[in-house]
């Protein structure tokens, strides 16, 4: 297999040194690591076609295992003392099977997070050893039939029976059975389960306390698999995508548990019935609660984006050498990646996977600081940027998986070509772990109260800084010769660039609390909030594009290597135009940039696709994802470098080929 050379800015570089320069060492070894690992054993990435659930689990349930017991860095261990090198592993397991990066996180950035951040050291020493080592498989049963992002109600029970030292887990309607749990409806042998926590008062001992959710360890199997007496389990059976993960249904039926259960890091119940927490406000409890469970949208956002560096392989090493039409009065075609519809669709993902590549490594950055410093601004700060992260990055993948099937026409209707099950598979990312709009409306949310915060002469969170700038900025008057500029040199200003995202949030986060002022004058707060919705879940997104193009730019200025930055400079200017451009509207809407220089920014885009475009095979090429681990025949490595062979494994994958000495030339297979 050659190396695939450049014809573009990175004429003389290699794709691992992209590699090394946008991943660095330590994480381009490890994702080498577990890519070997399933190349040694090939019988872990074989699902049969039109395989049930319960091979497909099985599957998974084998491929979870075997990582565990190889000798490989144990995933646990990894994300609680190196997360940025877990989070690295959910980047790599998302081609290898969603499924199974589903299920990583089920038991450990979930059942295992939850019991050693919501919990104690009693609790840490009595699980940590069975979670690491898949002993004790869990569930984390939080969303109920009736209650999912609205967590504060949810209406699972656990009321303390003072007389017998325990907690007593129930269901009290069919709304409050647990639903969608992961590893529940096979696997799990226990759950953290939230419930609100009900106490009787002291002085009045039929009167109930409700104390709001809180999280309890509950056994839900015995050692025989079976479920415990007052668990009843049900399979939520087949599922869009995502069967190998065994979601199931829990119901509680007067189950005890002994008051040691409770995670109480944030609150207590002592042996009498009294409870006791630091954080006096229930809403500070509930949010301290919630933060801690913050990696699982941090290990979403990573995983959503090696689904879409998978697939940007794929739709841009299919257009390379997929020939179709020429020159009238030729016999010669041209590849489809050469026709500038296709590069226009094609390319800003293709900046799009680099940029959010960076900045997921500033929030892993973040949340490793966070787990050491306890900061509450952090802890704020991440939840938030985890938050609007998750929800921008995977609705982006959503939409991209569905051009990228597009751009490979027919072939990637193909089951065997993977876009179709990547796009299954990936679609729920959008709504577990919080629902992307509900999670932007924490952004949002956020948003407005660092601006609150910022006419207050108060204190400003490390990613929402640039506001303090740039509100100054905003209400200044627009300087007609930058509104008008037209001159590449200054639309690729990254000054400019980053100059006109942040004016955007500024300018969008100014005018939604103008009009949430405006509408709470007139009805109360609720309605108020929901009729400027679309305005705040915009601000959401702009703000995010704008942290995500600052972390891109530093990254351009901070690369050392000479041979790789200029492509990557290409990449960041594409990323950054291509936002301008799809919000073009916004912007001159606001006079920020006239028309004469939005035809300008559209003519540098499509400029900036093409020279991308004689890049892109090494730039693909430098996700490193392994022939045995992408399993696109359309698009495998060992092909591309050999046209004529090109459909080969495609045509072998089908029952066509049994031999690749077999040659097609001059043979007339017809009606035969």
């Amino acid at each position: 297999m050659g190396e695939i050379k450049a014809q573009g800015t990175l004429a003389g570089c290699t794709a691992e040194a992209v590699q090394r320069c946008v991943d660095g060492e330590t994480v381009l070894e490890l994702k080498r690591t577990v890519y070997r690992f399933y190349e040694e054993r090939p019988e872990l990435l074989q699902l049969p076609d039109g395989a049930t659930k319960e091979q497909h689990r099985e599957l998974v349930r084998r491929q979870l295992h075997a990582i565990v017991g190889s000798g490989l860095p144990n995933p646990f261990e990894l994300f609680l003392e190196r997360p940025e090198l877990y989070f690295a592993v959910a980047d790599a397991a998302a081609m290898v099977d969603l499924s199974l990066l589903i299920k990583l996180g089920v038991q450990y950035t979930l059942w295992g997070s939850s019991v050693i951040n919501l919990g104690t050291k009693k609790h840490e020493k009595k699980y940590r050893k069975g979670i690491a080592t898949l002993e004790i498989p869990g569930c984390f049963a939080m969303t109920e039939l009736r209650h999912g992002s609205n967590v504060a109600m949810l209406q699972t029970e656990a009321v303390f029976d003072n007389k017998t030292d325990e907690f007593i887990i129930q269901t009290p309607n069919e709304g409050a059975i647990k639903w969608w749990i992961g590893n529940a409806a096979e696997d799990g042998k226990m759950a953290t389960v939230f419930a609100r926590l009900k106490i009787p008062k002291k002085e009045e001992s039929t009167v109930i306390q409700d104390l709001g959710v809180h999280a309890f360890i509950v056994p839900i199997r015995g050692t025989d698999n079976l479920p415990l007496p007052g668990i009843e389990i049900r399979d939520c059976g087949y599922k869009i995508g995502l069967n190998g993960i065994d979601n199931g249904a829990l119901r509680f039926h007067q189950v005890r548990i002994p008051r040691e259960n409770l995670l109480d890091r944030f609150a207590q119940v002592a042996r009498d019935g009294s409870y006791h927490t630091e954080l006096k406000q229930p809403t500070q409890r509930f949010a301290a609660t919630l933060g801690e469970l913050v990696s699982g949208r941090v290990a979403l956002a990573c995983g959503s984006n090696g689904v879409l560096k998978g697939a940007i392989t794929i739709a841009v090493r299919y257009g390379a050498h997929r020939q179709q039409f020429g020159p009238p009065g030729t016999m010669e075609e041209v590849a489809v990646l050469d026709y500038q519809t296709q590069q226009e669709k094609l390319m800003p993902i293709l900046a799009s996977s680099f940029a959010f590549t960076f900045a997921n490594k500033h929030l892993v950055q973040l949340y490793k600081d966070m787990k050491t410093n306890k900061n509450p601004e952090l802890v704020a700060d991440v939840h938030s940027l985890a938050a609007g992260l998750k929800a921008h990055i995977t609705r982006f993948t959503a939409g991209s998986l569905n051009t990228c099937r597009e751009c490979c026409g027919g072939h990637g209707y193909a089951t065997i070509n993977r876009l179709g099950a990547l796009r299954s598979d990936h679609d729920i990312f959008q709504t577990f772990e919080g629902d992307n709009t509900v999670l932007m409306q924490q952004v949002a949310a956020d948003l407005l109260k660092q601006y609150k915060r910022k006419f207050a002469s108060g204190g400003i969170a490390a990613t929402w800084t640039y506001l303090q700038e740039q509100m100054t900025i905003f209400f200044a008057e627009k300087n007609p010769l930058v509104t008008h500029s037209t001159d590449e040199w200054h639309l690729r200003d990254q000054s400019f660039l980053l100059h006109a995202l942040r004016y955007r949030t500024a300018r969008l986060v100014h005018t939604a609390a103008l009009r949430l002022r405006k509408e709470s004058s007139a009805t109360n707060s609720f309605d108020a909030w929901n009729m400027c919705l679309s305005h705040l879940i915009s601000l959401a997104h702009a703000h995010i594009e704008a942290v995500i193009a600052e972390k891109f730019i530093k990254a351009v200025r901070e690369c050392k290597d000479l041979s790789v930055k200029p492509a990557l400079r290409n990449l960041c200017d594409l990323y950054c135009l291509s936002r301008i451009w799809d919000d073009i509207g916004r912007f001159s809407m606001e006079d920020y940039v006239a028309p004469s220089k939005a035809r300008a920014i559209q003519k540098l885009v499509i400029k900036l696709c093409a020279e991308v475009r004689q890049d892109a095979l090494l730039l693909v090429d430098s996700f490193g994802i392994p022939d045995h681990i992408l399993r696109a025949p359309i698009a495998l490595q060992g092909n591309v470098n050999s046209a004529p062979d090109y459909y080969d494994a495609y045509l072998r994958a089908v029952g066509f080929v049994t031999d690749s000495e077999i040659s097609f030339t001059g043979t007339d297979y017809g009606n035969h």
